[in-house]
This record gives C-alpha cells, sequence and structure tokens, in this order.
C-alpha cells in the first residue's frame, strides 16, 4: 500500500504546484488561496496545499526550487565555457540565457515568468527570492565575474545596477510570456529575447555612473 501511495502523492504534488504557478501568474500572490490552488489541481481535499507544501509562503517557494534545477544546469555549462574569461558580454550571457533558454525549454503556454514577476512585486515574498537565487554557487559565481569587468563602479553603485539588471529581465520576459500566451503563439523565438536583454544588460553595466559619491560627514568631538 505505501508504495502505491508514494506515486500518487507525487502526482499530487506536481498537479499542485503547476496549478498554483499558473493561477500565481495570472491573478497575482494575493488573490489566490490555498483553496483555490486544491480545487484548480483537481483535489477534494481542500487543505491539500497546506498538507503537501505548507503555508503560501513555503509553496512558493516549491515553485521556485522546481525550476531551479534546471536553470542551474544550464547556468553551470555556460559558467565551464566562460572560464577564463573576462569579457563583460560573456558574464551577462551566463546572466541571461540560464532564464531565457529554460523558458524556451517550456514551450507554449509557460507561466514561469509571470510567476517570478508577481513574486518580485511581493515585498516579503521577493526577498526570498532574491536570497534564494543568490545562495547558489553559480549565480555567485556570475556576479563576481561581472563585478571584475566592471571597475570603474563603486560596490554601491554596482549593487544598484544589479539590481536594476533583474528588475529588467524578470519583467522583460514576463511581458514576452504573456505577449506569447495572448496572441496563442506557438514559437516562442526566446534567442530573440536573449540578444535584446543581453545587448540591453551590457549597455546598462557599462555606462559610467555620473551621481557623486556621498559626502561623509565628519564627527564634531565635543570640546
Amino acid at each position: 500500500m505505501a508504495s502505491e501511495r508514494a506515486p500518487r502523492a507525487g502526482e499530487t504534488r506536481a498537479a499542485i504546484l503547476a496549478a498554483a504557478e499558473r493561477l500565481f501568474a495570472e491573478r497575482g500572490l494575493s488573490a489566490v488561496s490555498n483553496r483555490l490552488v486544491s480545487e484548480a489541481a483537481g483535489q477534494g481535499n481542500n487543505a491539500a496545499v497546506g498538507y503537501h507544501f505548507g503555508t503560501k509562503t513555503d509553496l512558493v517557494r516549491a515553485v521556485l526550487r522546481e525550476h531551479a534545477v534546471p536553470m542551474e544546469d544550464i547556468r553551470a555549462r555556460l559558467l565551464r565555457a566562460c572560464a577564463g574569461r573576462d569579457r563583460l558580454r560573456d558574464w551577462v550571457v551566463c546572466l541571461v540565457r540560464p532564464i531565457t533558454d529554460h523558458l524556451s525549454d517550456l514551450g507554449t503556454p509557460s507561466w514561469y515568468a509571470r510567476f517570478a514577476a508577481q513574486v518580485m512585486t511581493d515585498p516579503v515574498l521577493r526577498g526570498i527570492m532574491v536570497d534564494d537565487a543568490l545562495a547558489t554557487p553559480t549565480v555567485g559565481a556570475v556576479r563576481a565575474g561581472l563585478d571584475r569587468c566592471l571597475p570603474h563602479l563603486s560596490p554601491e553603485v554596482r549593487a544598484e545596477r544589479h539590481e536594476m539588471v533583474r528588475l529588467l529581465v524578470v519583467h522583460t520576459c514576463a511581458e514576452r510570456e504573456r505577449a506569447l500566451a495572448d496572441a496563442g503563439l506557438r514559437d516562442p523565438a526566446w534567442d530573440a529575447v536573449t540578444a535584446g536583454l543581453v545587448d540591453a544588460v551590457v549597455g546598462l553595466l557599462r555606462a559610467r555612473a555620473t551621481r557623486p559619491a556621498p559626502t561623509r560627514t565628519r564627527t564634531r568631538v565635543p570640546s
């Protein structure tokens, strides 16, 4: 009996993850309850999400991790090809292509890019998404490679540019995915999106910082 329950539990978890990703992508995180996810996953028990995943935060994290694995594999392969290089464009490709290649592999329709964009607008879950991504060794290696190519920028400006890049990539991919879904297109043509994003990110990172350095205030010693 236990051997029969295990495959069914795996199928239930997969159905819940797929339903949650689609609903969160289309309606937003706050508008979707665990009960709604359970119903969309074909579960008669409205507590199925809680039983298999726990809280909504746990469910969101599970969806993110489901997609993180194939993107990690792509990024690791690109990093091996990029070893020993210090050309900014090569490192930007390592940053962008794992996402766009994964979206291409998903085919159409897909919901992950829009799901990620919804998470990025949530004040609490956004931090989880960013922290989980930065905790992976491949993302850390890409950031280090990018920073080596940006000696003209201060650490503060580099951190600011990384945040700009993150928003640009996530929301550009989400808009492309939405356009594909609205038009019912079967050919996602993510290669063109990749090329455009790489060009834009390279330009953004190469731009000279024109803002003045923060003024240091000198502490007065009481006489």
